[in-house]
């Protein structure tokens, strides 16, 4: 029987059903200043997060040392971006929430073992999501500077993915993994066009 394969690679990592309609480019760059403070939101809550997986998971391979350094990185991009917040005048006031995110972990499935791999893909998910966002915020901005950022941003949201990916797999195998990611992915595609277009990363 030939091995499984994980789902074919997409250009900004997981195979994402659709891509970021184009009026959001134009939204975003029009209301950076919005953009901006929501990365920041963005930033804080994936410290938070590899932090709280690292708790919830310590069994699964090689998981805690790279939540570890993940909180390390997440919190190293929050820095930038308050900087680049404060050069701007802006401040970072109480979350509004983001309803991308609210409605991918809703179908987060409730037994131990498929929330465990069920957190992981939608981690996965957000990651692959952004990459394409601040990929698009990099071909777009007129300042070299935070076009270089947003790169440099955008290559470690690739790597993310890849890393919450690879975890799923060490946690619950490659073809649970891959089956659960497309049924994953298909809902994603459905609530990108749900939300709508917002000045925000998602």
């Amino acid at each position: 029987m030939p091995r499984p394969r994980p789902p074919s690679p997409h250009r900004y990592g997981l195979p994402l059903r659709i891509l970021t309609d184009a009026r959001w480019i134009e939204l975003a760059l029009r209301r950076f200043d919005e953009v901006l403070v929501d990365h920041a939101h963005c930033e804080k809550k994936a410290a938070a997060q590899a932090l709280s997986l690292l708790q919830a998971y310590p069994e699964v391979p090689s998981l805690p040392i790279q939540m570890a350094r993940l909180a390390r990185e997440e919190s190293g991009h929050l820095a930038t971006v308050l900087r680049l917040m404060a050069e701007r005048g802006l401040f970072l006031r109480a979350d509004p929430g983001d309803p991308y995110v609210r409605k991918l972990r809703a179908l987060i499935r409730s037994p131990l073992a498929l929330q465990r791999l069920d957190r992981l893909l939608v981690c996965a998910i957000v990651e692959a999501r952004s990459c394409e966002r601040l990929s698009l915020l990099a071909q777009a901005l007129d300042d070299r500077d935070l076009q270089r950022l947003y790169r440099e941003l955008a290559q470690s949201e690739h790597g993310h993915q890849s890393l919450f990916f690879r975890l799923a797999v060490s946690s619950a195998g490659l073809p649970s993994a891959s089956e659960r990611l497309n049924t994953l992915l298909d809902r994603e595609a459905e609530i990108v066009v749900e939300v709508g277009i917002r000045p925000a990363i998602h």
